[in-house]
């Protein structure tokens, strides 16, 4: 669900990018992954061409409605493996763009923790498989605004910050998530009535002369390392990779999960309704939920791992806050809720006003 680390992977891209572009070839030896960028380790789509005699062939989108409206221009028959996010895995499902799993071929589907075989998104995990797994809470500067209470307060609350530059999320339904829980309400509230006032407080957010303005999560890091920013969204699994990987840079940020209640997200495995080798996609899944290969990809992610038997192979790191939350930040943590039709048409008008006003 997420943008993904570009610079940093770039030498491990260059590995793959003979395959990047899709020939789609009616070719029964060949899987071809819809994904986002910089989202699989290399080395494991080796390791499956190798076992499999097969060629990979992987393309990319950069966020949910692009990966959306690709699918339904003709993708759902030119590739065999896509990465929904969990609040779009229902609008996939009503359209009909995706097909069930076959269980059979996915035995170690058995492997994935309980709380993702049977979601409210995909009831029993009848039409996906769990990738990857995170959270989205707030990043800022301890140095330059104290310490603060694990709250939306610090991006909501003028109080907080009245002078230093600050970043809000792009994401029109987790933001308004986020500005509910603050609110009062739930982050995953619904409702006409509530995501007007979640859409007042963000428009008033935006009109405060700190503002920076509206950015992803993922870049947001790295402008409070460069001190362009004291604060902002970020993903609890960037987090701990950017600062692993710049530990002077981060040394004053602090990641917090907002009290209030904030943003569980899944990436999951699917496979397009008319995917040209849906017994290959099948199996690919079963490789992805080996123990051992799902313990790599989280490992070259540093996202957590959903797979319950990956946890002996977990670097240390990713067994622990921040990438694995508390108990107590786990009852924090809410799926954002997948919407439809009016309501979801109502969602996005309201979010291009707030961006427009």
């Amino acid at each position: 669900m997420k943008t993904r680390r570009f610079l940093t992977r770039l030498i491990a891209a260059a590995a793959v990018a003979a395959v990047a572009l899709p020939a789609f070839a009616d070719d029964a030896k060949t899987l071809y992954i819809f994904n986002w960028s910089q989202y699989m380790n290399p080395k494991i789509i080796k390791q499956f061409e190798a076992k499999y005699h097969v060629k990979v062939v992987q393309s990319y989108y950069n966020s949910q409605p692009e990966m959306f409206a690709k699918l339904r221009a003709g993708g759902d028959s030119q590739y065999d493996i896509v990465v929904p996010s969990n609040y779009y895995v229902p609008r996939l499902i009503h359209t009909g763009l995706i097909q069930p799993l076959n269980k059979k071929l996915i035995p170690n589907y058995d492997n994935l923790m309980s709380r993702f075989k049977d979601t409210s998104y995909d009831p029993k995990g009848k039409y996906t498989a769990a990738y990857q797994w995170g959270d989205t809470g707030i990043a800022y500067n301890v140095k330059t605004l104290g310490k603060q209470p694990e709250s939306w307060s610090i991006l909501f609350d003028p109080k907080a910050n009245s002078k230093y530059p600050f970043e809000i999320g792009t994401d029109a339904q987790v933001m308004f998530g986020s500005a509910c829980a603050y609110l009062g309400y739930k982050y995953d509230c619904q409702g006409r009535d509530k995501w007007t006032k979640a859409a007042k407080l963000i428009l008033k957010t935006k009109k405060r002369s700190n503002f920076s303005g509206f950015q992803d999560a993922t870049p947001t890091l790295k402008q409070l390392a460069r001190g362009n920013v004291a604060a902002g969204m970020a993903y609890n699994g960037d987090y701990a990779f950017d600062k692993s990987e710049n530990p002077e840079g981060f040394k004053d940020i602090k990641f917090v999960v907002p009290k209030e209640g904030a943003e569980l997200w899944v990436d999951s495995m699917a496979i397009p309704a008319h995917a040209p080798h849906p017994k290959l996609a099948n199996e690919f899944i079963n490789f992805i939920l080996n123990a051992k290969i799902g313990a790599e990809l989280s490992n070259w992610n540093a996202y957590a791992s959903p797979n319950k038997a990956s946890t002996p192979y977990l670097d240390k790191s990713l067994t622990q806050p921040p990438v694995m939350p508390t108990d107590e930040q786990m009852k924090r943590l809410h799926f954002t809720p997948a919407i439809e039709g009016d309501n979801l048409q109502f969602v996005q008008q309201l979010w291009t006003e707030v961006q427009s006003r």
